[in-house]
């Protein structure tokens, strides 16, 4: 591709095509706004996973259509994201289809079990998330919820503002199923 001896090509053309695939991606996150790369939904999550599977693919390459590909796809993956984006904003019923709502695990101090079985979270889990969070008492604890990205978010203190928890899954109905 680059240079007839085999491991001088090699060692260029993963270095370089490495850098413009980066700097690809790079264009595209100023074009379509830090957004695209971050975890506020799964659906950003899985682009997230997928850009860096096609930014190492597209480094590991022998020609320049292989090249194209990769490139192309990732493009395509900022389109849709932003789409996406863009639908949901706008859309409840899109919102409901594509998006989880986040579960309240604990409330008040106390441990809902039932929604920890719903969402296959460990007890243990639970309390790694409390001791990261700087909790020294259960009692503390105004709330801890499962976000939509797998994040949990601990919500401590004297008093909880209740607009924190719009769009929360209370209701065991709302809650996800197990698969």
């Amino acid at each position: 591709m680059f240079l007839d001896e085999i491991w001088s090509d090699t060692l260029l053309r993963g270095f370089l095509l490495a850098i413009v695939a980066l700097v690809w991606v790079v264009l595209h996150i100023r074009v379509v706004g830090l957004r695209s790369l971050s975890k506020m939904t799964s659906f950003d999550f899985v682009m997230t996973v997928a850009l860096g599977s096609l930014l190492a693919g597209a480094s590991q390459v022998e020609d320049w259509r292989g090249f194209a590909q990769p490139l192309t796809a990732m493009t395509g993956l900022f389109f849709i994201q932003w789409l996406a984006a863009r639908i949901r904003k706008d859309s409840d019923l899109f919102e409901k289809i594509f998006q989880n709502k986040p579960v309240i695990l604990m409330r008040d101090g106390v441990i809902d079990r039932e929604a920890l079985d719903r969402t296959r979270v460990a007890e243990s889990d639970l309390f790694a998330k409390l001791r990261e969070a700087n909790v020294l008492s259960l009692t503390e604890v105004r709330a801890l919820v499962l976000e939509t990205t797998g994040d949990v978010s601990v919500l401590h203190g004297e008093r909880l503002d209740d607009r924190l928890l719009h769009g929360v899954a209370t209701d065991p109905e709302e809650r996800p199923r197990p698969d």
